[in-house]
């Protein structure tokens, strides 16, 4: 009697025979773990994670950039700042001598006026000065139109009822006419008058920095309005 024939994959020494295709399979039925093609799913699997975690690492910043520029594209723009005073355009200003009178003074106005003359500035707050057509010793002219300044007049004559004005310690009665305001002081020695052409606005505040020369240069007198007494 012929011996018993064996399966048609031989058992190999470790428990496990070749499959009719060569590939080592266990007794089991199911191809051996160290098998390259098994383990080909894990291999891939960590390669998308990779993958994935490098887009999202690329996305975020990205994603961050696109939301700060579309931030800046719709925020309102920040308004320019004011100019300063001190930046403010010069007034155009003509150079020519202004037009003034100069009437005769007695010595002592004379010289009073010449003290006030020499101590006036070159400029009124934006108005530069002008030379004057007659009386540079008396008389002085800034800005165009010219705001005027007379030293050694008349004195003004005006009802009690008036109001007048203390600007820098030195008070002025103020009369208007059609193209401006006549400022005249009412407290000093010799009289000073500053004629503000209608076009510059409170003409008060024209007459602080005459008001600070007049304090130093021309003396006190006369009857102070009850207005201006302290």
């Amino acid at each position: 009697m012929d011996e018993m024939t064996t399966s048609s994959a031989a058992l190999d020494d470790d428990g496990t025979r070749d499959a009719a295709d060569g590939t080592p399979e266990r007794a089991d039925g199911n191809r051996a773990t160290g098998d390259p093609a098994a383990d080909a799913p894990t291999g891939r699997d960590r390669t998308t994670r990779s993958a994935a975690l490098l887009a999202t690492l690329i996305a975020i910043p990205v994603t961050l950039l696109v939301a700060v520029l579309a931030f800046t594209k719709l925020a309102p723009d920040t308004p320019a700042a004011a100019p300063s005073p001190s930046a403010t355009t010069p007034r155009a200003q003509s150079t020519a001598p202004v037009e003034m009178a100069a009437p005769a003074l007695a010595a002592r106005p004379a010289t009073v006026c010449r003290a006030l003359l020499s101590q006036l500035p070159q400029t009124i707050r934006d108005l530069n000065q002008r030379p004057v057509t007659a009386g540079p010793e008396q008389n002085a002219a800034y800005g165009d139109p010219a705001l005027t300044v007379a030293c050694g007049g008349a004195e003004p004559d005006f009802p009690a009822t008036d109001e007048v004005w203390t600007v820098n310690r030195v008070c002025w009665h103020a009369a208007e006419q059609t193209d401006a305001t006549v400022l005249t002081t009412v407290d000093r020695e010799t009289p000073v008058t500053v004629r503000v052409p209608r076009s510059y606005e409170q003409p008060l505040q024209w007459a602080a920095p005459i008001s600070d020369v007049i304090v130093a240069s021309v003396p006190s007198g006369g009857a102070i309005p009850s207005g201006c007494q302290r």
